[in-house]
């Protein structure tokens, strides 16, 4: 008995036929008929249910890089990249990139869905957002004086990472953290009283903030906004925090993402 078990390891480690599907061994033949593809039943439904699938999508028969680009190959590649760098600073570094690199991507496939003409609410419910959170985001302006399509910039990331803070202070209550960097028009305008204010409106409206979602800038004359999708129990609203040349605070909102 333990040199057949043995033959049978030796066997398989040397070439070993295995079912496509889950990986496992597969049973020897009781004869010298028809090889098993698969192990089971089961495994023989899901391979059928995959070539399906590939059949009914075209797209994905001609572009063989989909096939790579599983769930968990993209979260290895992420967790990769926080993972492997030696400090904890070139983490952030690699990461800062990863995500940069994703928007990039993310914003040439929603181009490419507009050229072949999905509307802005189909885009919206695949990003899980509005339509007019979605072209807020993605879409390109017309400039009003001459009727040309304005350039896209790029995301102030800067601006973003201090709006999302702002917004954060707020929803904690630490007025004057909020008021750090407003100008003196802000200052005088948005007291800590006002913002308390503010802030329980909010929440009387659309109930407990629950969380953000992916922010971005414009540029609006000689204003740049950052624009932060946030969640709460009963709807999203959007964050709009208004700066100057100097990065100086100069408005502050939150608004239903219709209003935006």
């Amino acid at each position: 008995m333990c040199s057949t078990k043995l033959e049978i390891i030796v066997a398989g480690s040397a070439k070993e036929q295995v079912c496509p599907v889950c990986g496992r061994p597969l049973p020897a033949p009781a004869d010298r008929g028809r090889k098993r593809q698969y192990c089971s039943a089961t495994c023989r439904s899901a391979a059928r249910r995959q070539r399906d699938r590939t059949e009914s999508n075209p797209a994905h028969q001609t572009n063989p890089v989909n096939d790579g680009l599983t769930v968990d190959a993209r979260k290895a590649h992420i967790y990769d990249v926080v993972t492997n760098p030696t400090s904890p600073l070139t983490r952030v570094a690699s990461a800062r990139d990863t995500a940069r690199s994703a928007d990039e991507a993310l914003r040439a496939a929603v181009d490419r869905a507009r050229d072949a003409g999905h509307t802005w609410q189909e885009i919206g419910e695949v990003l899980g957002t509005t339509r007019q959170a979605a072209f807020q985001r993605f879409g390109r302006h017309i400039d009003p004086a001459t009727g040309a399509v304005m350039p896209r910039e790029s995301t102030r990331t800067d601006l973003v990472e201090h709006a999302v803070a702002l917004l954060g202070a707020w929803r904690e209550g630490r007025w004057a953290e909020v008021r750090r960097d407003f100008d003196d028009t802000a200052l005088r305008e948005i007291t800590e009283d006002r913002l308390a204010d503010a802030w329980a409106t909010v929440v009387g409206l659309v109930g407990r903030y629950e969380g953000m979602g992916a922010p971005f800038t414009r540029r609006t004359g000689a204003h740049i906004m950052a624009y932060v999708p946030m969640q709460f129990e009963g709807g999203e609203m959007t964050g709009r925090v208004f700066y100057d040349e100097n990065a100086k605070v100069t408005g502050l909102f939150i608004r239903p993402p219709e209003a935006v």
